[in-house]
């Protein structure tokens, strides 16, 4: 298990996400915060897919249930980008079922709606293991 203070993948997709909602603030819709980030990403030399297919294994059957993962980052990092009010159980269980579906090894869930974008973030590991924003 990588030791989560120093994935040095996951300090330049904050940097980038902190620059990102510095620039903008909060308030605008998902998309506007997700392409900007792409955009930082792919500046800080990140591979970043948007909008990437996940598909449901369901009896040996595959399903296209059209779920989509918001940014596959150097294709093993999620990041689901959310413009809310505030972050509910129900946007973790989106998280951890991506990280189930996709056997992904981290994901990030980053609320861009926050006066501080540090409130906004929640990190998980692979088999759904939540990670506290201070041990990331």
């Amino acid at each position: 298990m990588p030791d989560v203070q120093r994935d040095p993948i996951v300090s330049v997709i904050l940097d980038g996400a902190v620059e990102v909602h510095r620039a903008l603030g909060p308030g605008l819709l998902e998309s506007a915060y997700q392409a900007c980030l792409v955009h930082e990403l792919l500046e800080r030399g990140l591979i970043v897919e948007r909008q990437v297919a996940v598909p449901v294994i369901y009896k040996g059957i595959r399903l296209d249930c059209g779920y989509r993962l918001d940014l596959l980052v150097n294709t093993d990092i999620i990041v689901e980008v959310k413009s809310v009010e505030k972050l509910l159980p129900i946007h973790d269980a989106q998280v951890l079922s991506y990280l189930r579906l996709t056997g992904a090894r981290r994901a990030l869930l980053l609320n861009f709606n926050e006066l501080s974008l540090k409130r906004g973030v929640r990190s998980f590991l692979g088999y759904g293991k939540y990670v506290p924003p201070d041990e990331m």
